[in-house]
């Protein structure tokens, strides 16, 4: 299928899929092999993370959050859900710098659908949400009660960091195979945007004078979209959301097209 179809990206999976899925089941394991707890580290990493950033934001720094100011088990829940949905953008386009020298042995291989390695990176970070997904479900209803039936709609709000997500691993994979120091600069950006991000606080908590620059920071909508399903029971602004999507998938068509253009110098660089 033509790069320039605009459903080519992600008609990938299922074209490749008997390539894609090993690959991804593979590389999901491999990050946990060898260690004596396996798996079970996909748990208590994200747990450990939170009970780390609820314990400095909550207690050092006194953050409160504005729809429950004096919960710490809120505030949890709050900051939680933004971390992961975050996570899956970061743990992407942190790889993505050298997602295409690791596999290396693909690319030397001409036959072999190089475009695939992102969809292969975003599943295993897709696997890693939905157990954090199962693990913010077990800690809601513990504190809050049973999630209202808007929660239905939690998987529409992650398309948009989904397509974000393929957009910039085809982008920078692409070029930091020529450019070996990307993936300082990526490090950098992806931190910087994790605080210029409402996870550790409220959008509305932005200045007034910053409320329009602050909005170009697609995660806004993103997050405080997410937030309203879970915590206010309350369905997303369609429009909105649409356009979201929207966005993120022009985004994501135009990194599948440079990707795509790219690939045809990949084999003498590596």
């Amino acid at each position: 299928m033509s790069s320039y179809n605009p459903l080519s990206l992600v008609l990938l999976p299922w074209r490749y899929r008997e390539l894609v899925l090993p690959l991804a089941r593979r590389r999901i394991l491999s990050r946990y092999r060898g260690s004596v707890l396996g798996v079970l580290w996909a748990v208590l990493n994200p747990l450990f993370m939170l009970a780390i950033y609820t314990f400095i934001f909550s207690v050092v720094f006194q953050a409160k959050w504005g729809a429950d100011p004096g919960s710490r088990s809120g505030f949890a829940l709050f900051l939680f859900s933004g971390l992961i949905l975050y996570s899956v953008f970061s743990e992407c386009v942190n790889e993505a710098p050298s997602l295409l020298i690791t596999n290396k042995l693909y690319i030397q291989q001409l036959v072999f659908p190089t475009e695939v390695l992102a969809w292969i990176s975003l599943l295993g970070s897709l696997f890693h949400l939905v157990v954090n997904w199962m693990i913010l479900t077990l800690f809601y209803s513990a504190v809050i009660g049973a999630p209202s039936f808007s929660v239905l709609y939690l998987p529409l709000t992650a398309i948009p960091i989904v397509l974000l997500s393929l957009g910039a691993v085809w982008f920078i994979s692409s070029i930091g195979i020529y450019l070996r120091d990307l993936g300082h600069v990526v490090g950098l950006l992806t931190t910087a945007l994790l605080f210029l991000s409402p996870i550790f606080y409220p959008a509305s908590a932005v200045p007034a004078a910053f409320q329009a620059y602050y909005a170009l920071n697609p995660f806004v909508h993103i997050l405080e979209t997410s937030r309203a399903v879970l915590f206010h029971g309350s369905p997303p602004e369609w429009g909105a959301l649409i356009i979201s999507i929207l966005g993120s998938w022009l985004f994501a068509w135009l990194g599948f097209i440079w990707f795509m253009k790219a690939k045809k110098g990949f084999s003498d660089v590596i």
